[in-house]
């Protein structure tokens, strides 16, 4: 819903791109988020190219020196033309064309950069709780660097497609840039670079607020370094007064949202039936040998709040109880089972000490029958219209509530910091 002061206020990049020609072709050298790679996935995207944008953000070595690595293998690559940065400011239309569930989609969005606000101001707002860990180890990237090699995912509603509507030029032309990776998603990247379309844009989201999706910690790191950078800027329209973003509308067909389920392990004493005794004050067992696990969540979760729960071989489905505070799923499962009923408190829960994470539900099932696993908690995926909900009161959810599928493709767009250097438009 529009709102009476202006809200977001988001103006165009002169991002800085690969050159095919002598960076080699796209999909050799883009990657996934950090967050989502794992060493030997970094180590095959690293084997792809020497110019691979992995190289950057998670760079090798040891302590401080990796980041001072990446910074002037950054820069080398600048000024070899790997690398060349937009002569004309421009809104960067991202669109991704994947696999999920059995259906070919399209998201649709734009890159961005975004005026940094306090979650305080309620401009921006998060969903979930964030760790230290990894907002150090970006801060030390981006501060070493001075640049985000990837964008924060932000979602804004905008039922009418009045956003949308200023891409319409764009329809017909063959993208700037475009790749299919090598988990079959296919990138295509156009620029928007007539000022009068660029303000279209921009009148739409100054009505609307930015709910992060995915990138808390990408967020948190951007207000940290603008902070620190402050000192030395030219005031409040320096490039480091906005985060880098890429923004997609709440109603966009192809935005496909998944749950993230979870795996107890390890804690000193678990028992099942003292277990379901214990959770029996919140919610009703039902033990089942569903075969479509996920379509037997989704039908029982829309009657009542439903978890599923894996014990080796054994499936239940925990139905809350009438009487019981209603909330999210996620929630749900945090407050009242892993930290009432296991005792997996909060900090446990940040260290992953008893607790990791699965997104695939097969995955999950498998993981139900590996040794040291005493439950597997499956969850439906959480709405967008209950996140926002939650969002606009102020409720943070536990981490990894939500999964958006695909990831944003890092390296597609970097974005360079220059406290001295002020944005277009």
């Amino acid at each position: 819903m529009a709102s009476a002061e202006p809200l977001a206020e988001i103006a165009p990049l002169r991002g800085v791109l690969y050159d095919p020609a002598k960076a080699g072709p796209l999909e050799r050298v883009l990657a996934p988020p950090y967050d989502v790679i794992s060493p030997a996935e970094r180590e095959a995207l690293a084997a792809l190219s020497p110019y691979g944008i992995v190289h950057l953000i998670l760079p090798a070595g040891e302590g401080n020196e990796k980041y001072s690595a990446a910074a002037r293998r950054y820069g080398e690559w600048r000024a070899a033309g790997i690398l060349r940065r937009d002569e004309r400011p421009a809104i960067y239309r991202y669109q991704q064309t994947f696999a999920s569930r059995g259906r070919t989609l399209t998201r649709k969005g734009f890159i961005c950069g975004l005026r940094l606000r306090r979650f305080e101001e309620r401009v921006v707002l998060p969903h979930e709780r964030t760790m230290s860990a990894p907002k150090a180890d970006r801060l030390a990237l981006s501060r070493a660097c001075r640049a985000y090699f990837s964008q924060v995912f932000g979602l804004y509603s905008d039922p009418a497609g009045e956003a949308e509507a200023a891409f319409e030029p764009l329809a017909g032309r063959p993208p700037d840039l475009e790749a299919t990776t090598g988990d079959g998603i296919s990138h295509q990247l156009w620029r928007l670079t007539d000022p009068a379309d660029q303000r279209r844009v921009a009148d739409v989201l100054r009505q609307r607020r930015v709910y992060i999706a995915d990138g808390h910690h990408r967020y948190e790191t951007m207000l940290a370094l603008r902070d620190e950078l402050r000192a030395e800027s030219t005031g409040l329209r320096s490039t480091i007064e906005y985060g880098s973003f890429y923004l997609c509308r709440m109603e966009d067909p192809g935005l496909e949202v998944l749950a993230t389920h979870r795996v107890v392990h390890s804690l000193p004493s678990f028992d099942l039936p003292r277990f379901l005794q214990a959770a029996g004050a919140f919610f009703t067992a039902e033990e089942n040998a569903a075969e479509d696990v996920e379509a037997e969540l989704a039908r029982r979760g829309a009657a009542a709040p439903t978890l599923g729960l894996l014990h080796g071989g054994r499936l239940f489905f925990l139905s809350l109880k009438p009487g019981v505070e209603r909330r999210l799923d996620v929630s749900l499962l945090h407050d009242l089972l892993l930290e009432r009923v296991l005792g997996i408190d909060r900090a446990a829960q940040q260290k992953q000490t008893n607790l990791r994470y699965v997104k695939d539900t097969a995955q999950a099932l498998r993981e139900a029958r590996q040794p040291g696993v005493q439950a597997v908690f499956l969850l439906n995926p959480t709405p967008l219209a209950d996140l926002r909900a939650r969002a606009d009161a102020g409720e943070v959810l536990p981490q990894k509530s939500t999964y958006f599928v695909p990831k944003l493709a890092s390296g597609l767009v970097i974005d360079p910091l220059d406290p001295r250097e002020e944005m277009a438009g």
